[in-house]
């Protein structure tokens, strides 16, 4: 069964956010919503949710609003002052391009989508820590104004159609080499034994023009 929010259905104040630094992703905004929280104490992190493009804060079931925007407002004001420096990870990226984490992987393993760098985190519950990717945001609102994940994967489709051609005539090949018989060493150095013929004197028989 889900939680009860710590909070009412009121909403005490908002904070929206610039396009630029959600680039349209509403995982993207969730993932500052944790930035947020995390510096915040306990109490107080379920009271600021995502929202359509903006952080929200809902007023607590006490009344006390006055004093909770107080003690939020300063880790939200941090929050957006940096966002220029708030890294990207994997699953907003996906949200924000539009791609599956198989194009990512592959883009990223060739080098079209550039890294940030890595970062490693200890999730709950998992013993061990995890890294993975990280993308620098201006570098991403790039590929995504320039459309460039419709571009790769179209050069992926081109690709995968000249691997395969390739592969089916590299297997065509084997195939006719194996029905090619594999001539004999016998065969190869001419006739021996009691049936072979004796060649010798064949230079003198060609020059007495009986072969011209």
């Amino acid at each position: 069964m889900a939680k009860r929010p710590a909070h009412g259905t009121d909403i005490l104040h908002e904070w929206p956010l610039p396009a630029a630094a959600t680039l349209g992703s509403a995982v993207r905004i969730r993932g500052i919503v944790l930035q947020i929280r995390s510096k915040l104490p306990g109490p107080l992190r379920r009271l600021v949710e995502p929202g359509p493009g903006a952080v929200l804060l809902y007023a607590p079931d006490d009344g006390d609003g006055g004093q909770v925007l107080s003690r939020v407002e300063p880790a939200v004001a941090r929050v957006i002052a940096k966002l220029d420096d708030v890294p990207i990870i994997p699953r907003e990226v996906e949200d924000i391009l539009g791609i599956k984490p198989s194009e990512r992987l592959r883009w990223l393993k060739d080098g079209r989508l550039p890294s940030a760098g890595t970062r490693t985190v200890r999730l709950r519950g998992r013993a061990k820590a995890v890294t993975f990717h990280v993308f620098e945001a201006r570098s991403i609102e790039d590929i995504l104004d320039r459309d460039l994940p419709t571009l790769w994967r179209e050069e992926d489709r081109v690709a995968a159609a000249e691997n395969r051609k390739r592969g089916a005539a590299k297997a065509a090949q084997r195939r006719r080499d194996g029905r090619r018989p594999v001539a004999r060493a016998a065969d190869r150095s001419g006739p021996a034994g009691p049936d072979a013929q004796d060649m010798s004197g064949w230079d003198d028989f060609d020059a007495e023009g009986f072969l011209r």
